[in-house]
């Protein structure tokens, strides 16, 4: 497997899980302070804090720090990594859209 599948597949493994999932749709409208993902994730702080470090180390949210608050934004970058790291996904956008 190349590098390039490698990093989709961890790319794909990190966007598929449904929290993390919800915080990137949720981020893709808007960056958000810690607290405010906290009050539409109904999951404990903790469980929280473990999705957006793995979705950070997948390099697809940035934060910020404002004073004792962390605010988190969709990276600038995530969403042409996100459609690429689909397989064959430019050729489905095409199939879809020509349908």
């Amino acid at each position: 497997m190349g590098t390039a599948s490698a990093e989709s597949i961890s790319l794909l493994q990190a966007m598929a899980d449904p929290v993390r999932w919800t915080v990137l749709a949720m981020l893709a409208e808007a960056p958000r302070c810690v607290c405010k993902l906290q009050e539409q994730v109904p999951i404990a702080g903790n469980l929280l804090s473990y999705h957006l470090k793995v979705l950070r180390e997948a390099g697809l949210v940035t934060t910020t720090r404002r004073g004792r608050w962390i605010d988190y934004a969709l990276a600038d970058d995530a969403p042409a990594r996100m459609a690429s790291a689909l397989p064959g996904a430019h050729s489905l956008v095409r199939a879809v859209v020509s349908a």
